[in-house]
């Protein structure tokens, strides 16, 4: 757990650039601003994260899964974004799902390698 309140923080370098990227060309946001906002998100993050470990123990299980946020979403009331999540979610498996195969590939040619080299 954390030991201080801050340390339940987002990191402020990190939704800075995030809202550097979703706001047009030319338009600057204050300190103020940057830090509410990474207030704002880490609040929100935490508040998701209570409504999926709450699914987690009604439904008698120890792993929070990607599914359990998007539940978690839904009984918020924030139904608007869990598709858009899903979509997240399915890309960033597939992403990982190919990472895997590719580490996968690299060792068997690894291991083809070392076999030659033994005979």
């Amino acid at each position: 757990m954390a030991e201080k309140l801050e340390d339940l923080n987002l990191p402020l370098t990190v939704v800075t650039r995030i809202v550097k990227e979703a706001l047009p060309d030319g338009v600057a946001i204050s300190k103020e601003a940057r830090t509410g906002l990474a207030k704002a998100a880490s609040v929100f993050v935490l508040y998701v994260t209570s409504a999926a470990t709450n699914i987690v123990k009604n439904n008698k299980r120890k792993a929070l899964t990607g599914q359990d946020v998007l539940e978690a979403m839904a009984d918020i009331e924030f139904d608007r974004f869990v598709e858009p999540l899903k979509e997240a979610l399915e890309q960033y498996k597939q992403v990982a799902f190919a990472k895997k195969q590719a580490s996968g590939k690299k060792k068997d040619e690894t291991e083809d390698v070392e076999m030659a080299e033994d005979e």
